[in-house]
């Protein structure tokens, strides 16, 4: 866990993981689920960190883990999603490029995924975006102000972020030009999470192969847009 500060001066913490040998390689600010920064969004920024890219996860919810969805649900209640795009995640990302990261992409699941759509719009720092099933409210996105492209995996069978809110938000972006790749899978929320299934949730459920086919698309999109 490291500190860094937001816009404002405040300090905020963060699990950073850095690939081995590399000080200056692009980095990737992952956002959480609503369970919080659980040991499953931290092996994700292992992940990354194998792959080549310093990760860094800031601690939206300052310390506080949810075990069951009703904790989850009253955390994510609670989060100001607007300061965290604005402070805590642009935080993140400027921490990354003063650090020796020349690129960032922000990236995020579930609530991360619709912090990530609102990242895009309020990170002028950040070089891409990948969303992962999720997107705020369409009155919060300011299609105009997203500069940097943008990679988004859908889950079609999704109990919680509607296909149709997604093609709302697809024709939002159309009519803006925007640069982005939406991607729909035959799959249901939460599918490239493989605790998804031990949650007791069934609106969650893993697919490993559509979890498997997002993550290539993903390296792609990250190796064409940071190296």
């Amino acid at each position: 866990m490291i500190q860094f500060k937001r816009p404002d001066g405040q300090l905020l913490e963060g699990y950073l993981v850095e690939p081995a040998g590399s000080t200056d390689a692009p980095g990737v600010v992952v956002i959480q689920e609503w369970w919080g920064l659980d040991d499953e969004v931290k092996s994700v920024a292992d992940r990354l960190a194998k792959a080549g890219y310093r990760a860094l996860v800031p601690d939206l919810y300052r310390g506080k883990l949810a075990l069951e969805a009703n904790e989850a649900e009253h955390l994510m209640g609670d989060l100001n999603f607007g300061d965290a795009a604005g402070q805590d995640i642009r935080g993140a990302v400027q921490y990354l490029k003063s650090t020796g990261s020349k690129k960032v992409a922000v990236t995020g699941f579930c609530m991360g995924g619709a912090l990530t759509v609102l990242s895009a719009c309020n990170v002028p720092e950040l070089d891409g975006t990948v969303v992962w099933y999720g997107y705020p409210p369409l009155e919060y996105v300011d299609a105009q102000a997203i500069t940097k492209p943008m990679l988004a995996h859908w889950a079609l069978h999704d109990d919680f972020f509607s296909i149709s809110g997604v093609d709302a938000l697809e024709e939002k972006l159309q009519q803006a030009g925007i640069h982005y790749d939406f991607e729909r899978y035959d799959a249901k929320h939460a599918f490239a999470n493989p605790k998804s299934d031990v949650r007791g949730l069934p609106p969650l459920q893993y697919n490993e192969a559509a979890a498997k086919l997002a993550w290539d698309r993903t390296m792609e999109f990250l190796k064409k847009n940071l190296t």
